[in-house]
C-alpha cells in the first residue's frame, strides 16, 4: 500500500520544538514572485480606524464623519480597525488567556479535539491544520482550533475544549458580543450602499447563517525569512472580526503589488476584514483584500478570527437592488457550500477562487 503519511503532517507546535530547520514543505518557493518581500513594507498611512460608538450616534455630524471614514477604508484597503465596540476588555483577555492555555497543553490532550476523523478524514471543525491535497502543497506554520459557534443549536461541543473549564462559557459570551458588533457594522455598510433597508446585507445570510471561531497559534519559527504562518488568501466569508495579538506583529496585506505590515494594536481594538462573499454581494463596490501572516523567530503569536458566512445552501450573488442596465452583475452566483469547497481547492494551489467567478 502506498505511503500516504504526508496527508497527516505533525502539528507545527511539535515541529517547532524539535527542528532546527523547517521541512521543505513549509518553505516559500524560490520562484514565488513575492518571496523576497516577507519582511513587508511599512503602511503608507495609519490603518483606518472607526469609532463604532460615534458611527451609531444620533449626533449627525459625528456619525457622518465616521461613515465617510468607513467608506474611505473600504475603498482603499478593504479592512479597518474598530474602537468603541463595547465588548468588555476583561472578556477578551480571559478568552485569549484560556486559548493560550489550551495550546500549551500536551499534544495528547489536544488531539482529543482533532479535526481528523479516525486520524485520516479531514473536517473543518477541531484542532489541527488545513487539508493536505498534494505532496508538494506548501504548508502553513500554524496550528488552529476551528469551531462552529452559530447557529447555537448546531454547535459540535465534542470539538470544544473542556479544559480550561472557563473556555466554553467565555467563547459563548464572546460570540454573542461579536454578533452585535457584526450586525451594527453590516447595517452601516448597507447604508453606504444606499440599500432600501439597513438589514439589506444581513438578509443575504439566509435562515442558517454560520459563524466560525478560529483560534490561530503561530509558534516561533527558526526561518521567518522562508516560512509563512498563513499563505496569501482572501477570506471566503462575508465579514471577519479579528482579535489580534497585542504584542507580536504578523498580519500583512497586499495592495498594488506590495505587502504592507499591519502593526499590532492594544486597547482591545478589533480589525474588521471584508470577505469575498461581501465583494460579490456588493457587486465589487467593497472588496476582500489579499492578506497573509508571517512568522517570528523569537515569539509565539495568537489571534482569534470570527468568520461570518451565509447559510451553506444559500446562493451568494450580487444584491439585486444594486444591479441595473448601467451596473450589470460582475460575478456569477454560486451556492456557498460549493464556494467553500472551491476555496480550499484554489487555496491549496495558491490561487483565489473569486477570480473564477468574475463575469
Amino acid at each position: 500500500m502506498a505511503d500516504e503519511s504526508w496527508r497527516v503532517p505533525s502539528t507545527v507546535q511539535e515541529l517547532a520544538a524539535t527542528v532546527q530547520e523547517p521541512p521543505r514543505r513549509y518553505l516559500v518557493p524560490e520562484q514565488d514572485p513575492l518571496s523576497d518581500q516577507l519582511a513587508g513594507a511599512e503602511m503608507p498611512e495609519p490603518v483606518p480606524t472607526i469609532d463604532l460608538r460615534r458611527l451609531l450616534a444620533t449626533d449627525a455630524d459625528g456619525a457622518d464623519e465616521e461613515a465617510s471614514k468607513l467608506r474611505s477604508a473600504l475603498q482603499s484597503w478593504g479592512f479597518f480597525m474598530v474602537t468603541g465596540h463595547g465588548i468588555e476588555a476583561s472578556l477578551m483577555d480571559a478568552l485569549i488567556a484560556a486559548s493560550r492555555e489550551f495550546f500549551r497543553k500536551p499534544v495528547e490532550e489536544k488531539q482529543a479535539y482533532s479535526n481528523l476523523i479516525g486520524g485520516k478524514q479531514w473536517q473543518l471543525e477541531g484542532y489541527g491544520n488545513d487539508p493536505v491535497k498534494t505532496k508538494d502543497q506548501i504548508m502553513d506554520w500554524s496550528d488552529r482550533l476551528h469551531l462552529r459557534v452559530e447557529p447555537e443549536d448546531e454547535r459540535n461541543l465534542d470539538r470544544w475544549p473542556g479544559h480550561p473549564a472557563s473556555f466554553r462559557g467565555l467563547l459563548h459570551e464572546y460570540t454573542a458580543s461579536c454578533k452585535r458588533v457584526k450586525d451594527e457594522i453590516l447595517r452601516a455598510m448597507a447604508r453606504l450602499l444606499e440599500l432600501g433597508e439597513d438589514d439589506g446585507i444581513l438578509n443575504q445570510f439566509g435562515d442558517k447563517g454560520t459563524t466560525y471561531a478560529r483560534f490561530n497559534y503561530y509558534p516561533a519559527c527558526p526561518r521567518p525569512d522562508l516560512v509563512l504562518g498563513i499563505r496569501p488568501h482572501s477570506d471566503v466569508c462575508v465579514l471577519t472580526l479579528l482579535l489580534m495579538d497585542e504584542h507580536v506583529a504578523g498580519l500583512q496585506v497586499l495592495r498594488d503589488g506590495t505587502w504592507y505590515r499591519v502593526p499590532p494594536v492594544s486597547d482591545h481594538t478589533l480589525l474588521v476584514n471584508v470577505g469575498v462573499s461581501l465583494e460579490i454581494m456588493s457587486n465589487g463596490v467593497f472588496w476582500g483584500p489579499v492578506h497573509r501572516v508571517v512568522t517570528n523567530s523569537e515569539k509565539e503569536r495568537m489571534s482569534l478570527a470570527m468568520f461570518y458566512s451565509t447559510d451553506l445552501e444559500k446562493e451568494v450573488e450580487p444584491i439585486a437592488e444594486l444591479l441595473g442596465e448601467k451596473q450589470p452583475a460582475r460575478y456569477r452566483k454560486i451556492k456557498f457550500r460549493d464556494f467553500v469547497a472551491e476555496h480550499y481547492e484554489y487555496f491549496s494551489k495558491r490561487e483565489r477562487v473569486i477570480e473564477s467567478l468574475k463575469i
